[in-house]
């Protein structure tokens, strides 16, 4: 099918159009969403993961999969994708609004309940803001939360989106009226954002450039610790590297701790990489994850650029960093302790690992426990 508004909606918003994040793939929604679908309005969980105006009953599936979900994109004012990862459709994010005369568009998104709490959010932001404001005429991406609704407001700042506003009363749900809060992020945002390098005597911690993608995907391809333990890896492309190095790499919003490129400086090969995965500003408290590349395990990269990146942390103001580490993963329990965290205890299925989840070891570490020895 063809759009029949010509011009640039035709160009962002496509009936093909696919973006690989690294654990999801958004994309349009398709008759073969049909039996997913059916589950989610059986769960009772459409209205919060489902785009507005889908079924509520799976009479209406069959036509609203071949036409209604697509009635947005026709009219050239935005298009709603299904959020995919390896479980099947999690969620779904929309663009709609779009004033292409103006350069903006707004942004809405929704995950089933099961299967929130992982960032799903926040990646699929990620991914469709970097293309919305990568390409084409947009020039801004607008977001308006439920003030009440910390959730959704945690996934726009971590997104990268700036608080810019309070419209009173301006939603209304079944409860009443509600505040909205308004974000909105700009082109060029993400180079306000300071690029981060942190230094020890034999490591540098750096944001990823385009070059690493050959030695990320040389790393991940073929190396069974890496497939072990890590569900990303899973067919894993070039592609997918470049676009981390490049891109996903980069999407912290300002204030975060984001992601990291292990640099040996003897000039050897990337080492490896190590980023925040969670981070609760209320409670002061964030998460660690690395990987060590083959070719640089068992020179103690990994504890030392933990140690750094714990410190930084703390100097940006966190009290706490923990690490999750499988109970099986000896290696990795190894680099917890001897950068000095302490381990304790086990969180049950906490971990996603490839095939399932898996028990994980809690490790934790406080402002003021670091040690250089």
């Amino acid at each position: 099918m063809k759009n029949p508004l010509l011009g640039w909606s035709d160009v962002l918003f496509d009936e093909r159009l696919t973006i690989n994040t690294e654990r999801l793939i958004l994309r349009p929604f398709g008759p073969g969403d049909a039996g997913q679908v059916r589950a989610i309005i059986e769960d009772g969980a459409h209205t919060t993961t489902l785009p507005p105006g889908a079924p509520g009953h799976a009479s209406g599936i069959a036509q609203w999969l071949s036409y209604g979900v697509h009635e947005l994109w026709r009219s050239g004012q935005g298009i709603h994708l299904a959020m995919h990862a390896r479980h099947g459709v999690v969620g779904s994010i929309t663009v709609f609004k779009a004033q292409w005369g103006m350069g903006t568009a707004e942004v809405g998104y929704g995950v089933h309940p099961g299967y929130r709490r992982r960032g799903y959010a926040t990646e699929a932001l990620r991914g469709l803001v970097g293309r919305l404001l990568g390409e084409g005429p947009l020039r801004r991406i607008e977001l308006r939360a439920n003030a009440d609704n910390l959730a959704s407001i945690r996934v726009a700042e971590k997104a990268g989106f700036i608080r810019e506003g309070l419209l009173r009363g301006a939603g209304f749900e079944d409860d009443g009226p509600h505040d909205l809060v308004v974000f909105g992020r700009l082109r060029g945002d993400e180079r306000s954002v300071p690029r981060r390098r942190i230094e020890s005597e034999r490591l540098v911690l750096r944001p990823f450039a385009r070059q690493d993608a050959f030695d990320v995907v040389d790393a991940v391809k073929g190396d069974p610790e890496i497939a072990r333990w890590m569900p990303w890896a899973e067919g894993y492309t070039l592609e997918r590297a470049l676009e981390w190095c490049t891109r996903l790499a980069h999407a912290n919003g300002p204030g975060y701790g984001g992601n990291f490129a292990i640099q040996p400086k003897d000039g050897e090969r990337l080492a490896g990489a190590i980023g925040v995965q969670r981070e609760d500003h209320e409670r002061g408290d964030a998460e660690l994850g690395y990987w060590i590349a083959p070719w640089a395990r068992r020179r103690g990269y990994a504890v030392e650029a933990t140690r750094l990146a714990t410190a930084y942390l703390f100097d940006l103001g966190f009290h706490r960093v923990h690490l999750l580490v499988a109970t099986g993963n000896r290696a990795s329990q190894g680099v917890a302790r001897k950068a000095g965290f302490i381990e304790e205890g086990i969180m049950r299925r906490a971990l996603p690992v490839p095939g399932g989840w898996a028990d994980a070891v809690l490790f934790g570490m406080l402002n003021g426990e670091i040690s250089w020895q």
